[in-house]
């Protein structure tokens, strides 16, 4: 199975709050729908699909877009999804991590263009203290 031609058609993004209102603690929630599922060839299909970041009473970044799903029962992959609006989860699982790889780096320029935190956690970086037995890491000057 490969994942082709992944391309953004709409991009909504909102903050609901001023910068200097916004909370301390920020619940992030990813979500990614598929939309609709069509097939193109017997062995390739087209996925609409949605990617929606959620700061909850803070804003939200959505972005829809396509991709093709090149696969020998793609054709029906798709019209299975149209009938039961489920697929193999193997599958489904591979279509929203192509989905998630392509729309989090986006989300993370606009939710900084609005001033919201990033929807990725960003690594922490503790100083001091010996490291474990065993525990090895990044030299930090």
């Amino acid at each position: 199975m490969k994942i082709r031609n992944i391309q953004l058609k709409s991009i909504e993004a909102r903050r609901y709050v001023n910068l200097n209102e916004r909370p301390k603690q920020v619940r992030i929630d990813h979500n990614s729908n598929i939309i609709h599922a069509y097939d193109i060839k017997d062995n390739q299909a087209t996925i609409d699909f949605q990617y929606t970041a959620s700061y909850g009473p803070v804003g939200m970044v959505k972005l829809e877009g396509s991709l093709i799903l090149e696969d020998d029962n793609a054709g029906k992959i798709a019209n299975d999804w149209k009938n039961t609006r489920k697929m193999p989860n193997q599958i489904a699982g591979q279509i929203h991590t192509a989905i998630m790889h392509a729309c989090v780096p986006e989300a993370v320029g606009i939710s900084k263009d609005l001033g919201l935190p990033p929807p990725i956690p960003l690594p922490q970086v503790k100083l001091g203290g010996s490291p474990k037995k065993g525990q090895f890491g990044p030299e930090v000057a």
